[in-house]
């Protein structure tokens, strides 16, 4: 058992999920540690039944702290992370500023466990839409190898904050109405509506959320050679993000063979019989931690084609889930007496 975990931004959505499982799954911390920033802090925080205080995030905070599990945007990552590090904490962030450092493994513990005893105090966490393919993608790499995937996703609009959620009901009901809908957070109304683009622009056309499916997927698989196409969309979904997923592989695989290795894949759940119309969607799936696959069928215009849908809480695999998988496996190499950080 290790002395003290800390989760920085644990007032934020995907905060509370992280709490919420550290208790759920009885994590092996004699001391669960709340920062955020002033803002937010200074008041308690009920989860899963415990009154919980939480505290201002400064350099001091991590004095005596083995790990931290940190939710937050890119620039409060980038300051907290060295304050932590400097007093000999390993922090599992969930931004994205770290993620394609070289000296950083990028990790989801069913695909790459073994990259997390590289680390040098810093592991980073993939983003949602990444995690969930390359779930689906490494059983498939394992047997055939994958040469390319072409992926469209259909992202809800949890992944974008609170404060996107709050529009999108807000907008659905003055659309509804036939009221002047109001935007903040997105360029674009959300409701009754698709908006083919998250993040900012690339040179090439491409978006940089559509960039981090393609950096991250390849750094995950150890493979630079794959060739990754992604189109990211914003959907007036409310929670879970969906991909259609062509995977090429060089050796020919079955519909069958794809349906047993995806249902032998730890984490990853086939639902799959659409004479039935059964089927992953958002709401069935939201609210649970596995990766959902289903529509799995060879793509006649392809010779080594397998197409399938994905659908995954891009709240709890997506972010809070895989992080805290990252520091239970951390804690049992403690429990091993292998120490925290490698010599």
């Amino acid at each position: 058992m290790i002395d003290t975990l800390a989760v920085v931004g644990a007032t934020g959505a995907v905060g509370r999920i992280i709490v919420s499982l550290l208790l759920e799954r009885q994590f092996p911390a004699r001391r669960i540690k709340l920062l955020a920033s002033p803002r937010s802090a200074g008041r308690p925080m009920e989860v899963a039944g415990a009154r919980l205080e939480v505290e201002v995030l400064r350099p001091e905070s991590f004095e005596g702290v083995d790990i931290a599990i940190g939710s937050t945007p890119d620039e409060v990552a980038a300051e907290f992370v060295p304050w932590a590090v400097e007093r000999g904490c390993i922090v599992v962030d969930e931004s994205a500023f770290y993620r394609m450092r070289a000296d950083v493994p990028l990790v989801i513990p069913e695909v790459n466990a073994d990259a997390i005893d590289s680390h040098r105090g810093i592991i980073a966490s993939p983003n949602c839409s990444t995690t969930q393919l390359v779930m689906v993608m490494k059983p498939l790499h394992d047997a055939a190898r994958v040469r390319r995937v072409i992926v469209s996703t259909y992202q809800a609009v949890s992944g974008a904050g609170l404060s996107a959620s709050l529009e999108m009901e807000q907008a659905t009901a003055a659309w509804l109405a036939g009221t002047p809908e109001t935007k903040a957070i997105f360029p674009h109304p959300i409701a009754a509506n698709l908006i083919p683009q998250i993040g900012s622009a690339r040179p090439g056309g491409s978006t940089s959320e559509e960039m981090k499916m393609v950096l991250e997927t390849r750094k995950i698989l150890g493979d630079d050679s794959i060739g990754v196409n992604a189109t990211c969309i914003r959907v007036p979904v409310a929670n879970c993000h969906s991909e259609s997923i062509l995977i090429e592989t060089e050796r020919k695989l079955s519909a069958a063979d794809a349906r047993r290795l995806l249902e032998a894949m730890p984490g990853v759940v086939v639902i799959d019989d659409l004479e039935a119309k059964l089927y992953p969607m958002p709401r069935e799936c939201s609210g649970r931690d596995e990766v959902f696959v289903g529509r799995i069928r060879e793509d006649a215009s392809s010779p080594c084609g397998i197409s399938l849908w994905c659908v995954s809480d891009n709240l709890r695999k997506g972010a809070a889930t895989n992080a805290v998988q990252i520091a239970e496996h951390l804690a049992r190499r403690a429990a091993a007496g292998r120490g925290a950080v490698p010599a």
